[in-house]
C-alpha cells in the first residue's frame, strides 16, 4: 500500500466517480491512503461518497460536480487545480444504446466529447505533472466491445477502441518518465446502469465494480492491456485470435440485441 501511494499519489482524480465503477474505483484507491478528487455531474452523490471515504479511511476527498461533455469547464477547472495528482481514472462514459440510424446528432457529439475528448484532454493536462515529478499513473476504461463492431453500440465500441489504442501508445511514450498507463478491457460490470439496460440475465462473465476496480489496479505497472476476469479473458482469445472478425461481431450482436 505504501509503495502504490508513493507511485501515484498523493491525490488521484476519477473522472465518473458518483455510482458503480467509478466509486469502487474511488474506494479501493482510499483503502490505499489516496486521497481524491471526484468529478461527475450529480453532487449529492459526490458528496454521500466523499462523506463516507474520508470518515471510513481518514482521507481526504474533494468534489466536483461538472458535466464531461463540457470540454471548456473541464479546462478551467483542471487549471485551477493546485493538489499534486499521481494518478488519473478516467471512467465516465456515454452510450446510448440503440442503432445508428436512430441516435440523434446529438447523442453522438456527447460521445465523442465525453469518451474521446475526457480521456485525451485530462490524460495530455495531467500528465504534464506527472512528467515533471517523473511518476504517475493513467488509467483508461475501455470496453471488450471496443474490439470489434458492435451492433446497437457501435459509435461507444468506437470510442472505447480509441481509449485502448490511445493507451498503448501512452505506455511507450510515458514509461521513460516513470509513468504507468493502462486501458482496462472490462466487459460486463454490475453497475446501475447495467442492470437497467439489461431486459435478460446478466451476460457470462459479468463482473462487480469491485472486482473490476481491484484487478484493474492491480495490473496497472504492468502491460498496456489488462482484461479483468479470466470468463472474459478467454472469450476476447477467441473472438480475437480464433474466430474470423465477422463471427465475433455476430457474437456482440446477439449480446447486445436486448439492451434498451
Amino acid at each position: 500500500m505504501t509503495d502504490f501511494k508513493t507511485k501515484y499519489g498523493p491525490w488521484a482524480l476519477i473522472a465518473g466517480a458518483s455510482a458503480g465503477l467509478g466509486a469502487a474505483f474511488a474506494e479501493v484507491l482510499a483503502t490505499k491512503g489516496l486521497n481524491l478528487i471526484l468529478i461527475a455531474r450529480r453532487q449529492d452523490k459526490l458528496e454521500a461518497l466523499a462523506h463516507e471515504l474520508s470518515n471510513l479511511y481518514s482521507i481526504k476527498v474533494i468534489t466536483h460536480s461538472l458535466d464531461l461533455a463540457d470540454i471548456k469547464a473541464v479546462k478551467v477547472l483542471i487549471s485551477q487545480f493546485s493538489k499534486p495528482i499521481g494518478l488519473l481514472i478516467y471512467n465516465a462514459a456515454y452510450s446510448p444504446i440503440g442503432y445508428f440510424e436512430n441516435v440523434k446528432d446529438q447523442m453522438l457529439e456527447e460521445i465523442v466529447d465525453i469518451n474521446i475528448k475526457g480521456p485525451l484532454l485530462l490524460s495530455k493536462l495531467l500528465s504534464k505533472q506527472m512528467i515533471e515529478r517523473k511518476n504517475g499513473g493513467i488509467v483508461l476504461m475501455s470496453s471488450l466491445a471496443g474490439n470489434q463492431g458492435s451492433p446497437k453500440i457501435a459509435t461507444y465500441a468506437a470510442s472505447k477502441a480509441f481509449n485502448s489504442i490511445l493507451a498503448e501508445g501512452l505506455w511507450n511514450e510515458l514509461k521513460k518518465h516513470n509513468i504507468d498507463v493502462l486501458a482496462s478491457c472490462a466487459g460486463a460490470i454490475s453497475t446501475p446502469g447495467y442492470k437497467n439496460a439489461q431486459s435478460t440475465k446478466d451476460a457470462p462473465g459479468t463482473l462487480s465494480p469491485k472486482q473490476v476496480a481491484e484487478d484493474t489496479l492491480n495490473a496497472l505497472g504492468g502491460g498496456p492491456i489488462t482484461i479483468p476476469g479470466i470468463t472474459n479473458k478467454i472469450a476476447h482469445f477467441f473472438m480475437n485470435r480464433l474466430f474470423p472478425k465477422k463471427w465475433g461481431i455476430s457474437i456482440m450482436d446477439k449480446n447486445t440485441k436486448d439492451l434498451s
